[in-house]
């Protein structure tokens, strides 16, 4: 099963994790990084074009100020982000100008892609890096992303680039995202606690089945196949196809690019999407979501209305007038994005309530629909209606 072909030269996004660029270590592997850099080379001059999202900012940190033991706390892995952010890039650079390949250095955040001039001044930034022969190597930036790295109870670090890449496949109109880890796929369960762990080789569908087998995340990697899985749906709704493949795999990225089947491929939900309809679809890797009754997602799925805020029943995350969010079911399934009417502190007001009463709950009103249907688009790909 080859790579979608949309275009007549494949793109591909390959997100390397940080466990895969330090081999399990705790600093980075020079071997391991050139020998990804000497791939990509190759499927380039086999006419891929390649945007890389590498972490590893931390782990190179680290080698240079060993805050273990004396400073875990989210201030500390943001400074050894900062103190490691251009020894990476210097890496790269250095491994990438033997086969004489230019870099770019290029840090984002989910918040900068949030607005669409953001998300159109980005895109216009990688493409033209690409179209002038230069791998941008995409990273969070973690100094600014305090709501993007988090400490759990565990004070284990959970960081986004896995849907920080999914954004930048978005972003880009990739053909496919290539997610680079140590677990080498999604499985069953967790195969380095389960000897009868199996690896799922295609998933075609992303469901509730197939999140329940997401797992935590690695001991030092920033982010788990929970966060993969929602990659995943990012890419999939978009029309992308995403592989989560070993990173430690000899050849792995020439191989995944020629069609070779390795680890998982999850498949795209839809026909390749256009811009603005993909912009709108970027909301699923965030926390702005609104949840709907059965009566609201029947209207929206099947009789393709708009989203009124009598069926709304709570109100997620912090998002402004026009902004992207999601819509999910009684289930908590995703089923739906959009451009808000109303920000999330009008919504909490109005939520459940017709449109009449709008005026007397705000002081104000914006129309009757909370999301037009002009501005919608289904997660699955069944639109009924046109997305503009």
């Amino acid at each position: 099963m080859g790579i979608p072909a949309h275009t007549t030269v494949p793109r591909v996004v390959v997100k390397i994790g940080t466990n895969t660029l330090t081999s399990g270590s705790r600093t980075l592997d020079e071997g391991r990084m050139g020998d990804i850099a000497r791939q990509i080379v190759e499927v380039r001059r086999g006419g891929a074009e390649v945007i890389l999202v590498s972490s590893g900012a931390i782990a190179a940190g680290r080698a240079r100020i060993d805050l273990h033991g004396t400073r875990r706390d989210l201030p500390a892995k943001q400074m050894l982000a900062a103190v490691g952010q251009h020894r990476l890039m210097a890496l790269w650079d250095r491994l990438f100008e033997v086969h004489d390949v230019p870099v770019a250095q290029t840090l984002l955040t989910k918040g900068d892609l949030r607005g669409r001039s953001g998300y159109l001044n980005a895109r216009n930034t990688l493409l033209g890096l690409v179209e002038a022969g230069v791998v941008p190597i995409v990273n969070e930036n973690d100094v600014v992303a305090t709501d993007e790295i988090h400490v759990d109870g565990e004070n284990r670090l959970f960081g986004d680039n896995d849907n920080l890449s999914a954004m930048v496949a978005n972003v880009a109109d990739a053909t496919l995202l290539l997610n680079l880890t140590n677990t080498g796929g999604l499985y069953t369960s967790d195969p380095r606690r389960d000897p009868d762990a199996r690896l799922v080789p295609v998933v075609a569908r992303i469901t509730r089945a197939i999140d329940a087998l997401a797992g935590g995340a690695a001991d030092q990697g920033t982010g788990g196949m929970r966060t993969k899985i929602e990659a995943a749906r990012v890419a999939t709704a978009s029309g992308i196809e995403m592989v989560i493949a070993p990173g430690s795999e000899p050849n792995v990225i020439v191989r995944v690019l020629a069609g070779e089947v390795v680890g998982t491929r999850f498949i795209a939900s839809t026909a390749h999407r256009e811009a603005r309809q993909r912009w709108i679809l970027s909301a699923l890797s965030r926390r702005a979501i609104v949840h709907v009754d059965s009566g609201a997602a029947e209207a929206l799925v099947r009789r393709g209305r708009s989203l009124l805020a009598a069926g709304i029943v709570r109100v997620e995350g912090r998002f402004g007038r026009g902004d992207p969010l999601a819509v999910h079911d009684p289930s908590g399934d995703p089923i739906a994005c959009g451009l808000a009417n109303y920000a999330s502190s009008d919504l909490e007001r109005i939520r459940g309530l017709q449109s009449a009463a709008f005026l007397a709950a705000l002081g104000h009103a914006y129309g009757d629909e909370v999301i037009h249907r002009n501005n919608l688009v289904l997660v699955d790909g069944r639109e009924r209606v046109a997305t503009g």
